[in-house]
């Protein structure tokens, strides 16, 4: 992610958290319900039997951290939290004391884990040409897949959709599901029936887990 790039969406989250804070609003999502049901989606990549490391890219104020840990059965062993904007790390490390989470300005991940999961990183493109938004997109799923030994989730706005705001991406499912099946594993899965405007890609390193 280019320096200049990567400032303007910093700047873009730090102004939502500072106007309604470490809440779903503050993270640019319209309310808890929505935003649950985003890592309701993305964590069916977990295998709740087993302990396990996450890599969280993204994770404004800790909200998928809380989530885990408070409506789950997944047993985390280690959990880290990236994020471009201070502001939500400083928001994060305040809401979660718990020390499996550390929390580390990045527009990368930095660790090996056993999964990564993204929420929402890929929406605002702001004002970015589209050949370099998705450039971002794609260099940003093969980090997470050299990341993650057992798989990573991802999702996006979709394409079908009947109105689109200029500011943000919108993700052609049969596109990525066919990236992902080529560059990454076989075992892919495209969730597309729940009931927000987007999509979520759960990739499996082997079957099962």
């Amino acid at each position: 992610m280019r320096t200049e790039l990567r400032a303007k969406i910093s700047e873009y989250f730090r102004e939502k958290i500072a106007k309604y804070g470490a809440n779903p609003k503050g993270v640019d999502w319209k309310d808890k319900h929505s935003q649950n049901l985003r890592f309701e989606q993305l964590l069916k990549i977990i295998d709740v039997e087993k302990p396990v490391t996450l890599n969280d890219l993204g994770c404004g104020y800790g909200a998928s951290f809380l989530y885990l840990s408070q409506e789950t059965s997944v047993k985390i062993l280690k959990y880290y939290g990236y994020d471009i904007c201070p502001e939500m790390l400083v928001n994060a490390r305040n809401l979660v004391s718990d020390e499996r989470a550390s929390f580390v300005e990045s527009n990368e991940i930095l660790f090996n884990a056993d999964y990564s999961i993204c929420s929402g990183i890929f929406n605002a493109k702001l004002d970015t040409e589209l050949p370099e938004w998705e450039e971002f997109i794609l260099g940003t799923l093969s980090n997470m897949n050299e990341k993650s030994s057992k798989g990573f989730a991802f999702n996006c706005l979709t394409t079908y959709v009947d109105y689109k705001e200029d500011h943000l991406y919108y993700g052609d499912p049969p596109f990525f599901f066919d990236f992902c099946k080529k560059n990454f594993s076989k075992y892919v899965t495209l969730i597309h029936d729940y009931e927000l405007y987007e999509w979520t890609i759960p990739v499996r390193k082997k079957f099962g887990t």
